[in-house]
């Protein structure tokens, strides 16, 4: 009996009208003189009814298909398994493999979050595999995130499971998820603009990030560098109802530099301050009652590109980073300041 491997697929010849079901072992040409030449049928393709007409007007009278064990499954079969088992919340894709592969898409825009530990278990089993795309990148619906496949034409029922498993244990391994669009208060602080002296050149940095996501941004408060002024302003936004505070200024170390205690006397809990980024070492994060707050750091002026376009689009999609997840940001964390910017499509912020 034959014994399947990667480079051996069993095979047999039969009669063109016995071949319904079965699988063909290679590619099958069709020539056109003038119009086409190219495959009629891939590798792998599991023969129809229908084909019998186009495969007798090939001359195609025997055909060399394939003989899959018990215990074996097709590369199409195996795909839809792997995919199933892939795919998270948000995640969807087509049950039809096109030559033994499925895409996995988003199923709305949002977050995509790759599981990358469960990812690299799943590509260990030999024999199966799926590609991502960067974890925490923004994706639009129907946007391709992965794809997986079987390796070989025919595989071991056992592989596709160990590895679905693995993916299964993990709850998926590629999720989407949706973005909110909160109401949100935005307060400038600093003496020089709050006096006049200057204008202000946070607000036409940060308000267009905050719209593109659909955010409601109630009129922007501008505070002196008072601790009591800029705790009452929180204070007041969070009366109109906003759900996500955006503070800019005083983040540094300086003595003036106040917003950090500002929130605190606010009433804030888990005040994180410092991030592994760069431009963006010095973002604060903290939250009151459940309404995140995000301390920007004055690179936003000068830089288009820093840790607040990390961390907005992940507070927005309801998670609540931590020391770890700041530090971990330091993995690609280093905008090398192209002359012509092109994020999200550079290495900045894409990490493991």
């Amino acid at each position: 009996m034959c014994q399947p491997s990667f480079n051996n697929p069993c095979g047999r010849m039969i009669d063109i009208n016995d071949a319904v079901g079965t699988v063909l072992a290679h590619d099958l040409t069709e020539i056109r003189p003038g119009e086409f030449k190219g495959p009629a049928f891939k590798k792998g393709h599991v023969v129809t009814p229908d084909d019998l007409g186009r495969l007798a007007r090939l001359g195609k009278r025997r055909l060399y298909v394939l003989d899959i064990p018990p215990g074996m499954m097709h590369e199409d079969e195996a795909a839809l398994v792997l995919a199933g088992a892939l795919a998270g919340p948000g995640v969807t894709y087509t049950p039809s493999p096109s030559e033994g592969k499925i895409n996995l898409k988003a199923d709305c825009d949002g977050l995509l979050k790759v599981n990358a530990q469960a990812l690299t278990d799943f590509n260990l089993r030999e024999g199966v595999m799926c590609a991502s795309r960067h974890t925490d990148s923004l994706v639009r619906r129907d946007e391709i995130v992965a794809g997986t496949r079987a390796i070989p034409l025919i595989i071991a029922q056992t592989v596709v499971e160990e590895a679905a498993e693995v993916a299964r244990r993990a709850g998926g391994v590629i999720e989407v998820k949706p973005l909110a669009r909160p109401l949100t208060g935005l307060v400038i602080t600093g003496h020089e603009v709050y006096s006049g002296l200057i204008q202000d050149r946070f607000a036409p940095k940060i308000k267009p990030k905050l719209e593109a996501f659909g955010c409601t941004i109630l009129p922007e408060v501008f505070a002196p560098d008072d601790p009591d002024f800029i705790a009452r302003a929180i204070g007041d936004l969070l009366g109109q109802g906003a759900r996500l505070l955006v503070l800019t200024g005083g983040m540094s170390v300086d003595p003036d530099d106040v917003t950090r205690h500002a929130v605190a006397k606010a009433g804030a809990g888990d005040i994180l301050y410092g991030s592994a980024v760069l431009p963006g070492a010095m973002l604060m994060l903290a939250g009151i009652d459940g309404v995140p707050i995000i301390g920007v750091p004055a690179c936003a002026l000068f830089h288009e590109r820093t840790i607040f376009d990390f961390v907005l689009p992940r507070v927005l999609a309801g998670e609540k980073l931590t020391r770890r997840d700041l530090a971990a940001l330091g993995h690609g964390g280093l905008c090398l300041n192209c002359q012509v910017c092109r994020f999200p499509v550079c290495p900045f912020g894409k990490h493991v």
